[in-house]
């Protein structure tokens, strides 16, 4: 009996490395297939969500030649993924911040205009029942930080340490009126967590510095996985760069007239901030297991210079030049560096991506689309609508909403309440320049019909405060 134990012992003995070998080999090799490389006790990765301000497609040099030199952005795409077609949720701000952070439409988290800081001109209230990605991420063991602009309430209950995030520096309001005071209509929203400081110099340098002082922090422990949402004003106008980066792009390209040579000035010293950003990280060890993505909540303001080329139009247009923005992302390992994607997906899928990549199961009804498996080179065939809000005040929108919907190659469209609806073939028109709505009309019809179901999912949601 003895020996018949004994050998039951060994040929376990000699078994069981096996077994935990070919559970590793294949168990995570079924789990991780369409994450990246599989190996045996994987780690959630780091999430570093750094998003621009108004940041125009044509003013990111990683797409096309510019006069904007963007190297720290162009690095992140050349180690990683540059994706193509990404637009945002909406053309403006608060919007695109509320569906980024939610995985939903915007309308459907109560914010389908632009949270501001004086209330008759405010048009939105983010329904404070809806998870955050903070919230989920916390969830899965995350520590969570927002650095840089909110811009989704200014008081309880959406403050940013209330809806997920436990560490917050940064700016509540809308805009500054200064990147060197902070202040906005002679306030001061500048936080940290519910303190009320007074940093000093430019926002853009404030919130490089606060950025690398997290990381810092964070990797004293690298036990835990932590999720930092980068939030860059810049740049947004006013368009107010520091005077050395202003005389630096006087001096190479004197040609630029002085309203562009400023926006490539603030362009370029946001990029410089995020080389800081970059190179902290693999200073302090933390590169290999960070996932880094890089976006906008819009296209650029072109009475503000900024560039969308090639696209039409700009910010507040739901022609693409208002929609299209940068989108790089980066994981060493696991997506291949130079390798590019032409999906045609909305800021708003990185929830569930983010979800997902730390061991999580999106909500059911979120409207987002996983990326996980575009990032391994394979492909999404869900097909979907896109679609797009926004309500604003004023003589030109009178508080009404206005709306956008994206079906395969096409694109039905109004730019503001009052005007007929346009519809352009993507495909065979990408740059929109002519309205076929008079020869389409079962397709006009047929999106219209689509676009009154998005506008009562939305209507469900109040977007003024109780």
């Amino acid at each position: 009996m003895r020996i018949k134990w004994l050998s039951n012992m060994l040929v376990a003995g000699l078994t069981m490395p096996f077994v935990y070998w070919a559970l590793c080999s294949f168990g995570w090799a079924l789990i991780w297939s369409h994450v990246g490389t599989p190996y045996c006790g994987a780690a959630a990765p780091n999430i570093v969500l750094i998003f621009a301000d108004d940041l125009g497609y044509g003013d990111v040099s990683a797409y096309h030649a510019s006069d904007v030199r963007s190297p720290n952005i162009d690095r992140i795409a050349a180690e990683g993924m540059l994706l193509t077609t990404m637009r945002a949720n909406c053309t403006v701000c608060s919007p695109s911040r509320a569906a980024l952070l939610t995985g939903r439409y915007a309308d459907r988290v109560g914010v389908p205009g632009v949270i501001r800081t004086k209330p008759e001109d405010s048009w939105g209230f983010f329904n404070p029942q809806v998870p955050t990605i903070a919230d989920e991420l916390k969830r899965h063991g995350y520590h969570t930080a927002i650095v840089g602009k909110w811009h989704l309430g200014l008081g309880s209950p959406n403050t940013p340490n209330e809806r997920g995030f436990d560490f917050f520096h940064g700016f509540l309001g809308d805009m500054m009126d200064s990147y060197t005071t902070h202040l906005r209509h002679g306030q001061n929203y500048m936080r940290r967590n519910h303190e009320v400081v007074q940093p000093t110099g430019h926002a853009t340098d404030i919130f490089t510095d606060r950025a690398v002082d997290y990381l810092r922090e964070r990797a004293q422990r690298k036990e835990q996985p932590f999720f930092l949402y980068l939030a860059y004003n810049a740049p947004h106008f006013p368009i107010e760069p520091p005077e050395a980066w202003y005389a630096q792009v006087r001096t190479r390209a004197p040609q630029l007239d002085d309203k562009r040579a400023r926006n490539v000035a603030l362009v370029e010293h946001m990029d410089d901030g995020i080389g800081r950003v970059l190179r902290a990280m693999r200073e302090l060890g933390l590169e290999e297991n960070t996932l880094v993505v890089f976006t906008a909540d819009n296209g650029g303001s072109l009475p503000h210079a900024q560039n969308n080329d090639p696209w039409r139009d700009g910010k507040q247009s739901h022609y693409d030049g208002g929609l299209r923005v940068p989108f790089a992302i980066r994981w060493p390992g696991h997506i291949q560096a130079g390798s590019r994607s032409d999906y045609a997906g909305l800021n708003f899928d990185l929830f569930p991506t983010f979800l997902e990549l730390a061991g999580g199961k999106p909500p059911a009804d979120i409207d987002a689309v996983s990326l996980v498996p575009i990032l391994t080179g394979q492909s999404i065939k869900q097909s979907r609508d896109l679609y797009f809000v926004r309500r604003e005040g004023g003589p030109v929108y009178g508080g009404k909403s206005y709306e956008a919907i994206i079906r395969g190659q096409w694109k039905l469209m109004q730019n503001d309440p009052y005007s007929p609806l346009e519809l352009y073939n993507l495909q065979s028109d990408p740059l929109e320049q002519v309205n076929v709505a008079g020869q389409h009309k079962q397709v006009v019809n047929q999106l219209n019909t689509a676009l009154r179901k998005h506008i009562q999912r939305g209507g469900a949601t109040p977007w003024q405060a109780p």
